[in-house]
């Protein structure tokens, strides 16, 4: 089921980490629809739903109102104008999140046919850990990993070994 080709290297690494620190008996919430990721995830024995689309810089209801022990926000942060404030909405003790990091080799991610696909924030390992500290996130664990692409070039060469994800998890203070 899986190879070392993105997204499923992606998909493993994060799939290994959440079973590492998360019980299967856990009530998680995931920030943003279902995908092929939270639907891996649920395949693996884990009860997870996921938020409905909704703007989370302007309706944090959901996240409000919610009684999950474990968020899991997967490439959702840099998406946001204000994540900060997401942060501190989340009442659940757990947080297993992960971004794209910064790349010194690349400019920020924009999608021109899509205003929803496109990343306000691309974080260095440091400014994310900053931004859970100043939330009342403590990091109990991280791990940063690579994305490979199969094209040629500079960018795709420098991609095999310049970490790309930032995975943590972090427990409410």
């Amino acid at each position: 089921m899986y190879n070392d080709n993105f997204p499923y290297k992606r998909f493993k690494i994060t799939l290994e980490f959440l079973q590492k620190h998360i019980e299967k008996d856990e009530l998680i919430l995931d920030l943003g629809i279902e995908n092929p990721l939270s639907s891996l995830i649920k395949k693996n024995g884990y009860n997870i739903n996921n938020t409905s689309g909704e703007n989370l810089d302007i309706d944090r209801s959901t996240i409000k109102n919610s009684n999950a022990e474990v968020i899991t926000a997967f490439e959702i942060f840099e998406h946001l104008l204000n994540p900060y404030s997401v942060l501190k909405d989340i009442k659940a003790k757990k947080l297993v999140a992960s971004i794209p990091l910064r790349l010194w080799f690349a400019g920020a991610y924009k999608n021109n046919n899509d205003e929803r696909d496109r990343h306000f924030h691309e974080f260095e390992d440091w400014q994310f850990d900053w931004l859970l500290n100043n939330t009342g996130w403590k990091i109990v664990d991280y791990k940063k990993f690579t994305n490979p692409v199969k094209k040629i070039g500079l960018r795709p060469l420098l991609r095999l070994f310049t970490d790309r994800y930032y995975l943590v998890y972090a427990e409410k203070i």
